[in-house]
């Protein structure tokens, strides 16, 4: 190893076995070579064979693999702190004990903050097993970023390469109090206080490993801890930035998604006081913090649960969770004249409460998934007025008040792949839709909390495969949202069509549970039929007669060719 190696990788490690196997092999194999690389593992305390482990690669690679042994601390700061405080690379660079790199991971880092003189460079992660990572930042390709105009506040993990003078400089530390998210209070300074900040997105740097047990210590800690932690990783951003649109970006990830996470599906099981501690909790950091800024940036869904908190409507919050966890999805309430939509949770225009009607505007962002969950098929049939056919559909679809433009129409071609995850898509501006066909009525369902779409649809004769679908303006947007149609009886097939031209209809339900409909030909028509049969009838007759003549004239050729040859 040269005296100053570029990059130490720090390795908190406390019970990782098996995984920590693999994690080492890929840092000893990086393309970047041992010489320019020091690995500093801190066993913390492990009662596996982790320990062991660290001390087997240790022994193998001494001029690498630096290995400190201590008591459990109960947590990754103390072991990732004491590895700071004895690191000698350019930069640092930390991993999970769990996790590995790709085998150019550490090399592209290196040469992207020598190269832009960047402070830290993000690096592409995946998971796997199933573990969640953030993919947003990545999707523009390599380039340098701030926190306020890029994905990078949902990208906090220490995860990262930082320059170790920077570190240094600012005595940057990890919290060792903080059961959770310690690594935030180090990522957040450290990019608020670097020249730049550069990503590597061309290149799987990082794979993130969730446990087949899920002992990850993310998965591990309770309601009330996350709600504690949180709230002062949220204070120490605020310290550390003054109000205005930074701030808001990086606090509008933790309004999106730490305190999200505590008023999502397991809340209405939660314990009374427990749910009303937590809703506290929300409502002292939203009375601090939640801008309209923030407020407005958020997706209506999270939006409306950070506000039923804040407003301590418990019982209102709990049933909103309830209802879409059971599928009962709300309405969308259609303003007249486009003047917007607004989702009908529980809370909504509750003089109780007083939440202004932008809590539940739906405010630019997709509402695909919300329309699909909630799109459903009543009935369908087939009704053949003389040789035509038409398919009937009845179609409940969650929306309410002006639904002048929702249609119904059966449409060719595949959904983009887009649409598949939450079963519609907004459809692009510019698109030219297909022609409304037939005759289309709406009315309330019964209930109040649906609009039921009924069709009448005439087929043309032709052989394809159509979907049906819905198609609704909301919010200045149309969406195609496919009709699902599982466990509902379809009509079975029918024949139709002119006797001497017959067709065959289907309406069934495809592998994504969606409804289509079949049209084609059964046979090629009669009249067609009797043609080719005189058509082949003719020719066999052409050419018989033509070998009728050739023998007729076979005497008379001789006799000539015999007087030529005289």
């Amino acid at each position: 190893m040269s005296a100053v190696p570029d990059v130490s990788v720090i390795v908190a490690v406390y019970n990782t076995m098996p995984y920590l196997t693999e994690c080492l092999n890929s840092l000893v194999g990086q393309s970047i070579g041992r010489d320019r690389l020091e690995i500093v593992a801190v066993d913390d305390g492990s009662t596996d064979d982790s320990g062991r482990e660290l001390d087997r690669f240790a022994e193998r690679y001494p001029d690498t693999v630096k290995v400190i042994h201590q008591a459990n601390s109960g947590g990754p700061a103390a072991p990732s702190n004491r590895a700071l405080d004895v690191a000698t690379g350019r930069y640092v660079y930390f991993i999970g004990s769990d996790d590995y790199l790709g085998e150019e991971a550490l090399e592209r880092m290196v040469t992207e903050a020598d190269r832009r003189g960047a402070d830290v460079v993000v690096g592409r992660m995946v998971g796997t097993n199933g573990r969640y990572v953030h993919q947003a930042l990545y999707k523009d390709g390599n380039r340098d970023v701030t926190l306020d105009d890029s994905a990078l506040p949902f990208t906090l993990a220490n995860t990262k390469l930082f320059r170790r003078e920077l570190v240094e400089k600012h005595k940057l530390r990890f919290p060792e109090h903080l059961p959770v998210g310690s690594d935030q209070p180090f990522t957040i300074e450290a990019c608020v206080r670097a020249r730049k900040i550069s990503v590597v997105a061309d290149y799987v740097c990082y794979y993130a490993v969730k446990r087949g047990d899920a002992s990850n210590i993310t998965y591990r800690a309770d309601h009330l801890s996350r709600l504690r932690c949180t709230a002062e990783i949220m204070d120490f951003t605020a310290a550390l930035v003054e109000a205005g649109p930074t701030r808001d970006a990086v606090l509008r990830r933790h309004f999106t998604w730490e305190l999200a996470k505590l008023v999502q599906d397991d809340f209405p099981g939660l314990e009374r006081p427990l749910r009303e501690d937590l809703c506290a909790g929300i409502a002292k950091l939203a009375a601090a913090y939640f801008t309209d800024g923030i407020r407005d940036a958020m997706d209506v869904k999270r939006r409306v649960r950070i506000a039923l908190a804040q407003a301590g409507a418990v019982d209102e919050l709990t049933e909103a969770i309830t209802a879409e966890r059971d599928g009962r999805t709300p309405p969308l309430l259609l303003e007249a004249d486009g003047a917007g939509a607004h989702v009908r949770w529980p809370g909504f225009r509750d003089p109780r409460l007083g939440l202004p009607d932008r809590t539940f505007a739906v405010l630019g962002e997709s509402v695909a998934a919300h329309l699909a969950q909630g799109t459903d098929l009543l009935a369908s049939a087939w009704e053949q007025p003389g040789d035509d056919l038409l398919y009937t559909a009845s179609v409940r679809v969650p929306v309410v008040g002006d639904v002048r433009g929702a249609t119904l129409r059966l449409v060719q071609g595949a959904m983009p792949k887009s649409a598949d995850k939450p079963g519609a898509r907004r459809v692009p501006a510019g698109r030219e839709l297909p022609a409304p066909a037939g005759e289309i009525t709406a009315e309330p369902a019964e209930d109040g909390t649906a609009t039921v779409l009924r069709a009448r649809v005439p087929l043309e004769r032709r052989t394809v495969k159509l979907g049906v679908r819905v198609y609704l303006d909301v919010a200045g947007s149309t969406y195609e949202i496919p009709v699902r149609g599982t466990g509902k009886p379809m009509p079975l097939a029918r024949r139709w069509g002119r006797e001497e031209d017959p067709y065959r209809a289907s309406a069934l339900v495809n592998d994504k549970g969606r409804v289509v409909v079949h049209t084609a030909r059964m046979h090629p028509p009669r009249h067609t039929l009797a043609f080719e049969a005189l058509r082949g009838f003719a020719g066999k007759l052409k050419r018989k007669l033509k070998s009728t003549l050739k023998r007729a004239l076979r005497p008379v050729l001789k006799t000539k060719q015999k007087s030529r040859r005289k």
